[in-house]
């Protein structure tokens, strides 16, 4: 255990929010997504929902400032227009922990792609349908640091 450090954040993904870049991202996915055949980094968070994770995650990483999204979500059945109880609750989640950063739904053509490519995917439990984020790692500028 560490201070400050939320203790749903094991070793592994520690590790991982360090060591991304500027402009890389992170994926957070169902359980139903097929995260090890398309992960090119995996950490799972077995046990774990998606919701938890993402707050968590969400009090330590600084998200992209320098883009005009940062934060991207499915949508119910692949449809950014449409949205389930997770979508909400990752929208007000965001909007919390990230306030000013819209979160924008994509479509499954723009938003399954992006996982693939993502720095890391983070394979939770979470029973909901379409429950997938990608946030783009920001920087700390100096006076933050």
């Amino acid at each position: 255990m560490l201070i400050g450090i939320p203790s749903i954040i094991g070793p592994e993904l520690l590790a991982t929010l360090r060591a991304m870049g500027h402009g890389d991202e992170i994926a957070l996915v169902d359980g139903n997504y097929p995260a090890q055949e398309h992960a090119r980094r995996l950490v799972r968070a077995d046990g774990h929902g998606l919701l938890p994770l993402l707050d968590a995650i969400l009090t330590l990483l600084p998200l992209d400032q320098a883009t005009p999204r940062a934060i991207f979500r499915a949508g119910l059945n692949n449809d950014p227009a449409q949205k389930a109880a997770i979508h909400t609750q990752i929208d007000q989640c965001c909007a919390v922990r990230a306030p000013g950063l819209a979160v924008e739904p994509l479509a499954g053509e723009l938003l399954y792609p992006r996982i693939r490519a993502a720095h890391t995917i983070v394979a939770t439990s979470e029973p909901a349908l379409f429950a997938n984020v990608v946030l783009r790692k920001g920087v700390l500028t100096p006076a933050a640091t």
